[in-house]
């Protein structure tokens, strides 16, 4: 194991820092830690919880331009989105401020007894295994019902956004947030299967891959543990023939390119009624080439880079096998020559099943336009995925949509006539191989607590 994690700007390829990875006595040292501070901080009032969580929310909104660049330099996301990211991450924060005492508030229950009810007590120490896409989001939509539930959390982030977890670390010091109740652990993955089994780690939230889920999940059970999971998605796009075709082409264009393609809820796959895909395919190549890619610092900047080399070449690789099979490429779809990991907005079209653009994530700037014979062909198409974290559906006869994401489409959030975002006051998650356990909203800070019965005679 190195003794040391490097990140590297994938913009320009050049070495941003090494970081020092943490020794197992120091892991021991910060999971005792963990422990202690849970034992004060379960005791602090809601209400003075609710308190810290909107200063470190205020304090995000004054020092947002620091972190934002942080995240920039480490993953490549364009500087106005690493913005908009604690922008929005200071408003979960917020929120859960405001509702937590709610949610947490006790449930009276009519029975024989002379008093009954269900209260919400902390668990411990929440373990949260993060990603490097969205690398402050990530972390603050876990951390608002983790502490409002009186928890403490340690982050094992992302190796190449270890300067954005030391980031997380310094808001909560400078905002005066109790001392260890957020501690970020500078290892390696390798590290997390002693980590998970640590006797002082009372759960696990996840976001990652599938296997990377898998692997924690097997662990964690071993050890009983139990864990929210939110994995990847490869989100279909319903396109009626009655939709509204320049909206939908706009819409699909930005969420397949947010954080340059890189989301585990960025639209993927579009599956088009045959009466209208001529059209929806050019143009959707219009619209996806209008969309530059260059320096992320640059305010005006739509894409960056993608986070690594590594991840922009196994991206093309899923092209090139795509085409290979009887995709075709209608703009992009090539390594540029430019240094950086870049990868131009691609558009492929006759995607059929058995192809990586069908069947796996794409976790890029690539977009796959799929033929469906009708609306029933579009809904079992939008179905045949081992993935079920997001859809939408775009037609102008609303109620008829809405039915659709309701009753048919397998998903954990379906969008009618808009993309598929998260939301503070909306519950987050997936079915099938995308996860399972919910995120954000009152369903979200009930994960991680011990819902208890109290029955008085």
């Amino acid at each position: 194991m190195s003794d040391t994690l490097i990140s590297i700007n994938p913009f320009d390829g050049k070495e941003i820092k090494q970081y020092k990875v943490d020794t197992p006595t120091v892991v021991k040292h910060k999971m005792e830690a963990a422990q202690q501070a849970f034992e004060k901080w379960s005791k602090v009032s809601i209400r003075q919880r609710a308190a810290y969580l909107k200063t470190l929310a205020d304090y995000l909104s004054k020092n947002k331009k620091s972190m934002a660049e942080m995240a920039t330099l480490e993953m490549g996301k364009p500087y106005a989105q690493s913005i908009a990211e604690i922008e929005k991450s200071a408003t979960a924060l917020t929120y859960y401020s405001e509702n937590g005492a709610k949610f947490l508030k006790e449930e009276i229950v009519e029975t024989d007894a002379q008093k009954s009810y269900v209260t919400f007590q902390p668990i411990g120490v929440v373990l949260a295994i993060m990603p490097w896409n969205f690398p402050y989001w990530q972390v603050f939509r876990a951390m608002g019902p983790i502490f409002m539930a009186g928890n403490t959390m340690l982050l094992k982030h992302a190796s190449n956004v270890t300067g954005c977890a030391l980031e997380i670390e310094k808001a909560l010091e400078e905002a005066g947030l109790p001392d260890h109740i957020f501690q970020a652990l500078i290892v390696p993955s390798s590290a997390m299967e002693n980590v998970i089994a640590h006797n002082t780690v009372s759960a696990i939230t996840f976001t990652g891959s599938n296997s990377g889920g898998s692997k924690v999940a097997a662990i964690a059970g071993m050890h009983l543990k139990k864990q929210v999971l939110e994995l990847g998605g490869s989100d279909a796009y319903v396109i009626l023939a009655d939709a509204d075709l320049k909206k939908a082409v706009e819409i699909c264009t930005t969420s397949r390119l947010n954080n340059t393609g890189q989301s585990c809820i960025s639209a993927k796959r579009f599956v088009v009624d045959k009466k209208v895909i001529s059209t929806f395919e050019t143009q959707m190549a219009e619209e996806m080439q209008q969309r530059k890619y260059g320096d992320p610092m640059n305010t005006a900047t739509q894409l960056g880079p993608l986070a690594r080399h590594d991840l922009r070449d196994a991206l093309h690789k899923q092209v090139e096998e795509s085409v290979a099979k009887g995709a075709t490429i209608l703009c992009g779809g090539f390594i540029p020559e430019e240094e950086g990991a870049f990868y131009p907005p691609t558009v492929l079209t006759n995607v059929k099943k058995g192809m990586p653009a069908y069947d796996e994530e794409m976790f890029g700037p690539v977009a796959a336009i799929i033929e469906a014979q009708d609306e029933e062909d579009a809904i079992r198409i939008a179905n045949d995925s081992i993935y079920g974290l997001g859809g939408a559906i775009f037609s102008r006869d609303v109620k008829k949509a809405e039915q659709i994401a309701e009753e048919r489409l397998e998903a954990g959030s379906v969008f009618v006539n808009d993309f598929v975002r998260s939301d503070a006051r909306l519950p987050f998650g997936g079915v099938k191989q995308s996860g399972y356990g919910r995120e954000l909203s009152y369903y979200g800070l009930r994960e991680f607590v011990n819902i208890k019965t109290i029955f008085v005679r």
